[in-house]
């Protein structure tokens, strides 16, 4: 048997598991530039969140018709590529269909349930392509998403159908094979959805039918893993990352902010200035205006992105045209820190200034300033990323490193100081109406 195949394709293979692990170390430094952050607590609930929300993608169903089909592509990528297993030691070890004999007749039972999925997945990219580009749901049209964003969406979808078409185009062939009596190919029997392409290549000789066969395991296996080294570049990378964002996201009540500790010690000093700390007191910085002010969680959650657009739509400010836009927020990040992270490997691990910030050059005050911080972005992330996280840091950096507010809320920042309310009321009135009712 020739051996060649089976180098070229371990070459392939290490390749491209050297270059997909590069680039997944570069993002983990990447999202490590952050701020440390315990998030280890309650280990049970957190992975009840990963079988609910990833897994189980919970909030997805909400629109049930779309979660369906969601759900389709998702378990199309997760189960179908247990068969990619099959293919990696038939190419490894020169053998065809290695898991036919251990299996017996649960082999057939396992093809046929890929090949369901795999037209289900087809279905579903086709519909999504459909609502992206034919439908044009304003959320997928947004302005947020000009240039590689939408090209980027709709690569995916593609590809996914490509991918799926190879594998029952390989199995139809095989089949046609199997049914000529051709040696090398051993006796399956029918598959559920490829055995209604069989009559396109049965007439076909032999020699086309293998060349089509090994064309489409050639082309599934590389398409794979092409596929592999595509997601780091891409808003799919929450195909990996949506598991561990949903570990490590907030279990604290929806709408408790942290507290700024040096915010806290500000104020205790002010108040027992004895408790104030002897010497030279080290600079604080409040809030963020980069990335390595966020903590690694903000970061993780930029990358886990899906660029859906859901917490724009839910999203009041938005709705009423303002120029706030969640998704925005969480792309900007993740741009930004692609940009730190390059700067640093391009200056030997040290960043360099570069004259820009993610506050102001990316995200711009405006948009900071929109935000009712009522948490429906929050809410409607199916991931569970908190662009309010980020925007209430970058506002706090606003107002307490700038001294950048407008008036209303310098305002209501002076009688909160002065009179422990944002109203202008004395406390000493603030129960007047009550003594003057009968």
């Amino acid at each position: 048997m020739p051996i060649l195949p089976q180098i070229i394709f371990l070459l392939i293979l290490a390749y491209a598991s050297w270059l997909f692990a590069k680039n997944i170390i570069q993002i983990r430094k990447n999202i490590f530039l952050g701020i440390k952050e315990d998030r280890t607590d309650q280990p049970g609930l957190r992975w009840k969140n990963v079988f609910l929300l990833a897994f189980g993608q919970k909030k997805m169903f909400r629109n049930p018709l779309v979660a369906i089909l969601h759900f389709f592509v998702y378990a199309g990528f997760i189960i179908i590529n247990i068969e990619v297993l099959e293919i990696i030691l038939d190419g490894l070890l020169g053998t065809h269909r290695l898991f036919l004999s251990p299996l017996g007749s649960l082999y057939p039972a396992l093809i046929n349930a890929f090949e369901i999925l795999a037209f289900l997945v087809i279905i579903s990219c086709v519909t999504f392509l459909i609502r992206r580009n034919g439908i044009k749901l304003k959320r997928f049209i947004s302005k947020d998403l000009d240039g590689w964003p939408h090209s980027d969406a709709n690569y995916i979808l593609i590809t996914e159908i490509v991918l799926m078409t190879l594998f029952l185009t390989m199995n139809a062939t095989d089949r046609s094979l199997q049914l000529q009596g051709h040696e090398h190919y051993k006796n399956t029997g029918d598959f559920v959805i490829s055995s209604m392409l069989v009559p396109l290549f049965q007439n076909m000789p032999a020699s086309s039918l293998i060349i089509i066969e090994r064309g489409a395991w050639w082309l599934h296996i590389i398409g794979i893993l092409a596929f592999l080294n595509y997601l780091p570049y891409s808003k799919h990378l929450h195909i990996l990352l949506a598991f561990p964002n949903a570990y490590y996201a907030s279990l604290k009540p929806m709408g408790e902010m942290d507290n700024m500790e040096s915010v806290q010690n500000e104020v205790k000093y002010m108040m027992q200035p004895e408790l104030a700390p002897t010497g030279e007191a080290a600079a604080v910085k409040f809030g963020a205006k980069d990335i390595m002010d966020l903590s690694w969680k903000n970061l993780l959650d930029s990358y886990s992105c899906t660029e859906c657009g859901r917490c724009t739509a839910a999203c009041p400010a938005n709705i009423t045209g303002k120029l706030l836009s969640p998704r925005k927020i969480m792309m900007d990040t993740r741009d930004r820190t692609e940009e730190v992270g390059r700067n640093i490997k391009a200056n030997g691990g040290a960043f360099k200034d570069d004259g820009k910030t993610l506050l102001h050059h990316y995200i711009t005050t405006e948009e900071l300033r929109a935000c009712t911080t009522c948490n429906a972005c929050v809410q409607e992330c199916p991931v569970s990323i908190s662009p309010l996280d980020i925007i209430i840091a970058l506002r706090r950096n606003l107002i307490m490193e700038e001294s950048n507010a407008p008036q209303e809320w310098n305002s209501m920042f002076s009688n909160i100081e002065n009179n422990f309310a944002p109203w202008k009321l004395s406390p000493d009135d603030r129960d007047k109406w009550a003594t003057e009712m009968e």
